[in-house]
Protein backbone atom coordinates (compact mmCIF):
# COMPACT_ATOMS: atom_id res chain seq x y z
CA UNK A 1 0.00 0.00 0.00
CA UNK A 2 2.87 2.15 0.84
CA UNK A 3 4.27 1.85 -2.52
CA UNK A 4 0.66 2.73 -4.43
CA UNK A 5 0.74 5.88 -2.76
CA UNK A 6 4.74 6.58 -3.07
CA UNK A 7 4.07 6.21 -6.60
CA UNK A 8 0.89 8.74 -7.10
CA UNK A 9 2.81 11.32 -4.81
CA UNK A 10 5.42 11.03 -7.40
CA UNK A 11 2.87 11.82 -10.21
CA UNK A 12 1.15 14.31 -9.29
CA UNK A 13 4.47 16.03 -8.02
CA UNK A 14 5.66 15.83 -11.58
CA UNK A 15 2.49 17.18 -12.96
CA UNK A 16 2.81 19.99 -11.13
CA UNK A 17 6.20 20.89 -11.58
CA UNK A 18 5.52 20.48 -15.61
CA UNK A 19 2.81 22.68 -15.58
CA UNK A 20 4.74 25.44 -13.57
CA UNK A 21 7.06 25.30 -16.03
CA UNK A 22 5.03 25.42 -18.95
CA UNK A 23 3.20 28.08 -17.08
CA UNK A 24 6.81 29.96 -16.58
CA UNK A 25 7.24 29.93 -20.17
CA UNK A 26 10.83 27.78 -19.65
CA UNK A 27 8.85 24.58 -21.41
CA UNK A 28 7.21 25.82 -24.54
CA UNK A 29 4.24 23.39 -25.37
CA UNK A 30 5.52 22.43 -28.57
CA UNK A 31 7.12 19.71 -27.28
CA UNK A 32 6.43 16.94 -29.82
CA UNK A 33 9.70 16.65 -31.28
CA UNK A 34 11.48 16.16 -27.98
CA UNK A 35 8.95 13.10 -27.56
CA UNK A 36 9.59 12.08 -31.38
CA UNK A 37 12.90 11.97 -30.67
CA UNK A 38 12.68 9.95 -27.21
CA UNK A 39 10.74 7.37 -29.10
CA UNK A 40 13.00 6.81 -32.01
CA UNK A 41 13.73 2.80 -31.75
CA UNK A 42 16.93 1.67 -29.62
CA UNK A 43 19.34 -0.28 -32.24
CA UNK A 44 19.36 -3.21 -30.03
CA UNK A 45 20.95 -5.84 -32.13
CA UNK A 46 23.90 -3.36 -32.99
CA UNK A 47 24.75 -3.17 -29.50
CA UNK A 48 24.91 -6.95 -29.95
CA UNK A 49 27.44 -7.33 -32.74
CA UNK A 50 31.31 -8.26 -32.22
CA UNK A 51 32.69 -6.61 -34.98
CA UNK A 52 33.29 -3.03 -36.74
CA UNK A 53 31.63 -4.78 -39.96
CA UNK A 54 28.75 -6.24 -38.39
CA UNK A 55 27.75 -2.63 -36.49
CA UNK A 56 28.20 -0.89 -39.44
CA UNK A 57 25.92 -3.76 -41.47
CA UNK A 58 23.28 -3.81 -38.98
CA UNK A 59 22.99 0.31 -38.20
CA UNK A 60 23.55 1.35 -41.80
CA UNK A 61 23.71 -1.49 -44.47
CA UNK A 62 26.15 0.43 -46.16
CA UNK A 63 30.23 0.50 -45.84
CA UNK A 64 31.65 3.67 -44.68
CA UNK A 65 34.20 6.06 -46.44
CA UNK A 66 36.85 7.81 -44.81
CA UNK A 67 36.70 11.85 -44.89
CA UNK A 68 38.59 14.07 -44.34
CA UNK A 69 35.41 16.71 -42.78
CA UNK A 70 34.46 14.13 -40.18
CA UNK A 71 37.14 15.42 -37.47
CA UNK A 72 37.71 13.05 -34.16
CA UNK A 73 39.47 14.23 -31.29
CA UNK A 74 41.26 11.63 -29.17
CA UNK A 75 43.58 11.40 -26.66
CA UNK A 76 47.29 9.50 -28.19
CA UNK A 77 47.30 7.70 -24.88
CA UNK A 78 44.89 7.12 -22.39
CA UNK A 79 45.79 6.60 -18.56
CA UNK A 80 42.33 5.80 -17.50
CA UNK A 81 40.44 3.73 -19.65
CA UNK A 82 37.47 3.95 -17.62
CA UNK A 83 36.83 7.81 -19.07
CA UNK A 84 38.34 8.32 -22.59
CA UNK A 85 37.26 11.57 -23.88
CA UNK A 86 36.34 11.80 -27.26
CA UNK A 87 34.73 14.08 -29.64
CA UNK A 88 33.64 14.56 -33.63
CA UNK A 89 32.76 17.42 -35.52
CA UNK A 90 31.62 17.44 -39.21
CA UNK A 91 31.77 19.87 -41.81
CA UNK A 92 29.29 17.53 -43.82
CA UNK A 93 25.91 19.15 -44.65
CA UNK A 94 22.55 16.67 -43.87
CA UNK A 95 24.11 14.77 -40.95
CA UNK A 96 21.57 12.43 -39.29
CA UNK A 97 23.28 9.84 -37.02
CA UNK A 98 27.06 9.93 -35.21
CA UNK A 99 28.40 6.96 -34.08
CA UNK A 100 31.18 5.67 -31.97
CA UNK A 101 32.71 2.05 -32.11
CA UNK A 102 35.76 0.49 -30.39
CA UNK A 103 37.46 -2.36 -32.23
CA UNK A 104 38.57 -4.29 -29.29
CA UNK A 105 35.69 -3.63 -26.59
CA UNK A 106 33.61 -6.62 -26.19
CA UNK A 107 30.59 -4.82 -27.48
CA UNK A 108 31.52 -2.69 -30.19
CA UNK A 109 29.15 -0.20 -30.65
CA UNK A 110 29.49 2.44 -27.69
CA UNK A 111 26.51 5.31 -28.59
CA UNK A 112 24.68 6.34 -31.34
CA UNK A 113 22.92 9.69 -31.87
CA UNK A 114 20.14 10.70 -34.15
CA UNK A 115 20.63 14.52 -35.08
CA UNK A 116 17.87 16.41 -36.13
CA UNK A 117 17.83 18.42 -38.86
CA UNK A 118 19.44 21.97 -37.91
CA UNK A 119 21.71 20.65 -34.96
CA UNK A 120 25.19 21.46 -35.32
CA UNK A 121 26.70 18.11 -35.73
CA UNK A 122 28.60 18.05 -32.84
CA UNK A 123 29.00 15.12 -30.36
CA UNK A 124 31.73 14.44 -27.28
CA UNK A 125 31.69 11.67 -24.91
CA UNK A 126 33.60 9.88 -22.48
CA UNK A 127 33.67 6.36 -23.41
CA UNK A 128 34.86 3.38 -22.23
CA UNK A 129 38.02 1.15 -23.40
CA UNK A 130 39.01 -2.50 -22.02
CA UNK A 131 42.67 -1.97 -23.91
CA UNK A 132 44.57 -0.33 -26.61
CA UNK A 133 42.16 -0.34 -29.36
CA UNK A 134 41.16 1.67 -33.00
CA UNK A 135 38.24 4.32 -32.15
CA UNK A 136 36.10 4.84 -35.21
CA UNK A 137 33.69 7.63 -35.40
CA UNK A 138 30.67 7.15 -38.01
CA UNK A 139 28.66 9.92 -39.80
CA UNK A 140 25.56 9.30 -41.77
CA UNK A 141 25.16 12.75 -43.96
CA UNK A 142 23.59 13.14 -47.46
CA UNK A 143 22.49 9.52 -47.38
CA UNK A 144 25.70 8.73 -47.43
CA UNK A 145 28.64 6.78 -44.90
CA UNK A 146 31.44 8.82 -43.97
CA UNK A 147 34.41 7.94 -40.88
CA UNK A 148 37.40 8.73 -39.27
CA UNK A 149 39.79 6.75 -36.86
CA UNK A 150 42.07 6.45 -34.47
CA UNK A 151 44.21 4.33 -32.34
CA UNK A 152 43.79 5.18 -28.44
CA UNK A 153 46.39 3.29 -26.19
CA UNK A 154 45.04 2.50 -22.71
CA UNK A 155 48.01 2.27 -20.22
CA UNK A 156 47.97 1.54 -16.76
CA UNK A 157 49.26 4.26 -14.66
CA UNK A 158 50.17 6.43 -17.59
CA UNK A 159 53.02 4.65 -18.60
CA UNK A 160 52.99 4.64 -22.53
CA UNK A 161 54.52 1.51 -24.18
Amino acid sequence: MENDFSATRRLILKGAGALTLIGLGIVPLDVTKALAAANDKYPEEAFKQKSDADVIKTLYGKTAEPSEKVKMDAPEIAENGAVVPVSVTTTLADVTSIAFLVSENPNVLIAKYNIPAGTLPSVANRIKMAKTSNVTVLVEAGGKLYSAAKEVKVTVGGCGG
